[in-house]
């Protein structure tokens, strides 16, 4: 077994895909029509592009409950791996992100949490 599509809940799906692939490096892979929405996931480019982040939309009440709910309490909604968490930082923050945590030791990695400006916080991990 393993991970195929994994998802983040967005408050707009357009907003998103040029949020996680302007700034953040992700390239689109999937883009289709589902009902008012789209099936659109991103991959990253330094991954195998076997696994897809789904940029979901947020419209049922408990999806934006949970999301709003981890938001408010500094929750990541997802975790990316980083081989330099300082000059990740650097360059995102150059892009006008704004981190809720810089580069911290924690145990025996290093983490960072910005806002994705679409509803989430999103924590970066150097292992």
């Amino acid at each position: 077994m393993r991970i195929y599509i994994t998802s983040v809940f967005v408050k707009d799906q357009a907003k998103a895909l040029q949020f996680y692939t302007e700034v953040l490096g992700f390239e689109k892979k999937m883009d289709l029509p589902a009902g008012d929405f789209r099936w659109l996931t991103v991959v990253s480019p330094e991954g195998s592009g076997a696994i897809d982040l789904l940029l979901e939309p947020n419209l049922h009440p408990a999806a934006k409950q949970y999301q709003e709910s981890i938001y408010r309490e500094g929750i990541p909604a997802a975790s990316f791996a980083v081989d330099d968490i300082y000059n990740e930082y650097e360059r995102l923050e150059g892009l006008g992100v704004k981190f809720t945590t810089r580069p911290t030791k924690m145990g025996g990695s290093m983490v960072a949490v910005f806002d994705d400006t679409c509803g989430n916080v999103i924590q970066l991990v150097q292992g």
